[in-house]
């Protein structure tokens, strides 16, 4: 009853989902208007995504930028963010995306030099899940205080409460899962929908660790 995805954002998941490992892939359409309520509520001006994949997320991300915001978003290659960017142009946020092709540790190391620490309001994570450590680590060190990183697929299909799925991706999704619990820089909450959305709020300096 709540879903608001119009015609552009439609035609876009379903061109996804046409595509190899589309369907597992791509943000389901409500987990996209939450992204774009969170933005909204953050008065997100600065939005770094990493993992663009065919930019559904992105999309729903620039509409709900702040006047005068950008997303800067990432991928490996240039193959899948090509079906997106018509949609981009489309639905008139292709100016307002910023799109780094190449590995996301050094984009980010890139940015962390460029723009300084405390420079995004909003981090999406949904890449590669071996590396997600660091991509949160480099994401929180770029991230304001009071920010926002909103880290997906961690509940992985469900298979991280399975004790018989040993795969690399999962294990990594279960130590991720471990890591933030035990942060104390940050407050965290797991929201058991889609394949599992973890908030992940920086606390300001005065703040207590607990």
């Amino acid at each position: 009853m709540s879903s608001r995805e119009d015609e552009i954002l439609r035609s876009l998941r379903e061109e996804t989902a046409a595509l190899p490992a589309g369907r597992a892939m791509q943000v389901m359409a409500e987990e996209g208007q939450l992204l774009g309520l969170l933005a909204r509520l953050t008065s997100a001006r600065t939005v770094l995504e990493v993992g663009t994949f065919t930019g559904y997320s992105t999309l729903c991300l620039a509409r709900a930028v702040a006047p005068g915001g950008r997303v800067i978003t990432c991928d490996i290659t240039e193959r899948w963010p090509r079906f997106g960017a018509p949609y981009w142009r489309r639905a008139g946020v292709f100016d307002l995306i910023d799109l780094r092709i190449g590995d996301a540790s050094d984009t980010l190391a890139a940015l962390l030099v460029d723009e300084g620490p405390g420079s995004v309001d909003l981090v999406f994570i949904d890449a590669d899940k071996p590396n997600y450590p660091k991509y949160y680590e480099a994401g929180l060190a770029l991230l304001k205080d009071n920010g926002l990183i909103v880290v997906d697929n961690t509940l992985f299909f469900g298979k991280v409460a399975d004790p018989a799925a040993q795969d690399a991706d999962t294990d990594a999704i279960r130590g991720f899962n471990a890591l933030l619990r035990e942060d104390r820089r940050v407050d965290i909450s797991l929201l058991p929908m889609a394949d599992g959305i973890t908030l992940v709020r920086k606390k300001g300096p005065a703040e207590p660790p607990c």
